[in-house]
């Protein structure tokens, strides 16, 4: 096992994670346009992310599965470049049905490419794991965050139809990583034994951990819909809300760096246990108080939930070290399904009640989460990722 992260594996990894996010990260900053397109209601406008969510979660274990049993390399390039492409022509669409189908297709993408990306970055992490994982979420987040930030001004000035050059970024990194792909297959175990990749699953501790997860992301999709259109309901601009949405975004890169290196050097446990913790008294302060304190708290909650991805897809690895790539896309794609289910919930909230109740909602299921973690038993931090060393 390598001791070191290997940096030019990872960084074509993170930037393939960082190219299929920001796709999707595109999307929020859209909505408060396809709102007004097609004047769409807070459920309907929920719709649009559930169905992201779901084509990109449904499948992920599936792919997962694959990616375990015969390996499945090209999944990286063809993700990266269905996720990009699909979300532009989305973008550009003339009618709601033909954008939901457009996400859909681009949501399968994200499907793709995440359970195979998270297993070579961890393979490429060495014994850094936590550390590692993290700079390839970082990827994610960073990219999450470009796309609200690139959309906004890309709408404002070409209209809808300028959200076709989401798909430029995605096709150019889909390029390299078709390039890479030999080096990148490298880093696979030589041998695919019935022992696993070091260590007993233990699936209990795997079912705890989704639960946390689920509550994290019912927090996270949440804000992620509803925070540009509550500051438009304020009376601030679309600009305004998605530049709120972008902090919040960036801010969840420079958590996920901080929060790798201090799993690595305190535990996954605590570090999952203190971020949640802070999240839903930052969300009061968002709703509460607003202006800069509220968007200093937003920033807060990005670094938190953000953060913690990369913590808990290793926590994963480590419950299911025999399945990997399973274990990553039932953390990656479980969070993503039901944030995307917990939106649309929400967004009938809103239409039934009021928008400032579902961001109650919101606050109210971190709480949840820290419980779930006070119960999650230890990972296994040290575990061997290569099927020939095996800790008892």
């Amino acid at each position: 096992m390598r001791a070191e992260i290997d940096k030019r594996a990872m960084a074509a990894l993170s930037a393939g994670h960082l190219a299929t996010d920001f796709a999707g990260g595109t999307l929020p900053a859209l909505l408060p346009f396809l709102v007004d397109k097609f004047s769409l209601s807070y459920t309907l406008a929920a719709v649009l992310i559930l169905a992201s969510a779901l084509s990109g979660s449904i499948i992920q274990p599936l792919f997962g599965l694959w990616s375990d049993r015969r390996g499945a390399l090209w999944l990286l390039p063809s993700g990266v470049a269905v996720a990009g492409a699909r979300m532009a022509i989305a973008a550009a669409s003339p009618k709601y049905w033909i954008v939901v189908l457009f996400i859909v297709l681009s949501g399968l993408g994200t499907a793709a490419y995440h359970p195979e990306g998270s297993k070579f970055a961890a393979y490429a992490s060495g014994r850094r794991r936590a550390s590692g994982m993290s700079l390839f979420s970082v990827g994610g987040n960073i990219g999450y965050g470009l796309g609200a930030v690139v959309t906004t001004p890309l709408v404002l000035w070409l209209g809808l139809k300028g959200g076709l050059f989401i798909a430029l970024p995605c096709l150019v990194v889909a390029a390299g990583l078709l390039v890479l792909r030999p080096y990148l297959g490298a880093f696979a175990p030589e041998q695919r034994s019935t022992g696993g990749e070091g260590g007993r699953d233990r699936p209990g501790a795997m079912a705890l951990l989704l639960g946390v997860v689920a509550f994290r992301s019912l927090a996270w999709f949440g804000l992620i819909t509803f925070v540009p259109l509550w500051e438009v309901s304020l009376g601030h601009s679309k600009a305004h809300g998605n530049h709120l949405l972008s902090l919040m975004l960036l801010a969840g890169g420079v958590g996920t760096l901080l929060a790798g290196a201090a799993a690595d050097r305190f535990g996954r446990r605590l570090v999952l246990f203190a971020s949640c913790a802070v999240v839903a008294p930052l969300i009061l302060v968002f709703i509460l108080v607003g202006g800069v304190a509220g968007a200093f708290a937003l920033a807060g909650v990005g670094a938190a939930i953000v953060g913690t991805f990369g913590v808990t897809m290793v926590m994963s690895q480590e419950y299911l070290p025999g399945q990997i790539g399973l274990a990553s896309g039932l953390s990656i794609g479980f969070s993503i399904g039901l944030g995307g289910i917990a939106a649309v919930a929400l967004g009938a909230v809103a239409d039934s009640i009021d928008l400032r109740t579902a961001l109650y909602v919101c606050a109210a299921a971190p709480v949840i989460a820290v419980a779930l973690c006070a119960l999650l038993p230890p990972s296994r931090e040290r575990r061997q990722l290569t099927p020939e060393i095996v800790i008892p």
